[in-house]
């Protein structure tokens, strides 16, 4: 977090996290009770006393305060990474990637939950240079499609609009063309069913460390889930993911303390606000995928940051590539 200092002091921004201080806050009133616990436990053994004990006054900054800190810090970090020619090659592909509807984008979710970037057979070999592998399972979704059809109508005059009359006085019928819309099924491909030219990324580290009471802090997001979190193999290069047809979170296994719970609390994020029943259920208008994944990570950052726990190096590249412009406007508040 080097270099940050000067801008927080500094700058005065306008921005607010779009992360639910619920949901932190959740996360934090759970844990801080844990970690006040085990200090008198400490401070029993010692036999000293807590800073409350000995009348010395704590200052804490509110919710608030914290929020806009964090909020700030995650903005400098991603404008570092849009003034990057490594962002602008990536723009350049991910433009060639079709903006799904809510329906199409809740079918690729129930097949596929952990896809990131789909398009078509065709598509993947003339845009992207990578075929499809042999034996992959394609994601059904819906596509327009446009078709003529012919029927009669009473042919009117141009000036009077009124019908044309044949010699018996009965109106004259003439045959026309009319584009209809129709939906057809089409088959797309995750890019992790691909093999092929590379795409062009911003660098996401994985996040390597243990945290110390890991178990505890993990049973804290276990608790405030809306839904149960379970750890398995994952094929494609997806941390984890959240099944909009199961109601379940799963997070891979093996991984780091601290690439585990930045993870989890992603996914919960995504449970929470972005499950499309629940959308539903509170009358709120769908957000798009990039809305979406740039919520749940600034959760995660948020969240891990409040316990000292540094995602940097995974949340600002993240966040960046699935921004849709420089201001980053999902990061504004609402």
């Amino acid at each position: 977090m080097s270099g940050f200092s000067d801008f927080l002091k500094s700058r005065s921004s306008d921005y607010s996290l779009t992360a639910h201080p619920v949901l932190v806050n959740a996360v934090a009133e759970r844990f801080m009770a844990f970690q006040r616990e085990r200090e008198k436990e400490q401070s029993a053994i010692l036999g000293e006393a807590l800073p409350e004990q000995a009348g010395a006054a704590i200052a804490y900054p509110s919710a608030k305060e914290r929020l806009q800190e964090l909020t700030d810090m995650l903005e400098a970090g991603i404008r570092d990474i849009f003034a990057s020619d490594k962002y602008r090659e990536m723009l350049a592909v991910m433009s060639k990637f079709h903006d799904y509807s809510f329906n199409n984008t809740m079918l690729i979710a129930m097949q596929k939950p952990d896809a990131t970037l789909v398009a078509g057979f065709n598509q993947w070999k003339k845009d992207f240079g990578r075929s499809v592998k042999k034996g992959e399972k394609g994601i059904k979704i819906l596509a327009p499609s446009a078709y003529k059809s012919k029927k009669e109508e009473i042919k009117r005059d141009h000036d009077t609009d009124l019908p044309i009359l044949d010699e018996n006085g009965k109106p004259v019928k003439e045959e026309v063309e009319e584009m209809r819309m129709a939906f057809r099924s089409v088959t797309v491909f995750d890019v992790s069913q691909t093999d092929g030219k590379p795409l062009p990324e911003i660098t996401v580290n994985e996040l390597t460390g243990d945290i110390k009471d890991f178990d505890k802090l993990m049973g804290v997001l276990r608790e405030i889930s809306p839904v149960p979190i379970s750890f398995a193999p994952i094929d494609s290069e997806a941390k984890g993911f959240y099944d909009p047809n199961t109601k379940s979170i799963t997070v891979k296994e093996g991984m780091s303390d601290v690439q585990t719970v930045k993870t989890a609390v992603h996914e919960i994020t995504n449970a929470k606000l972005h499950d499309y029943d629940a959308v539903k259920a509170r009358g709120d208008k769908p957000k798009d995928l990039n809305t979406k994944e740039v919520e749940a990570e600034s959760v995660a950052f948020a969240v891990c940051q409040h316990f000292g726990i540094d995602t940097s190096d995974y949340s600002f590249g993240y966040v960046a590539s699935w921004s849709k412009a420089k201001d980053t406007p999902e990061l504004k508040s609402y």
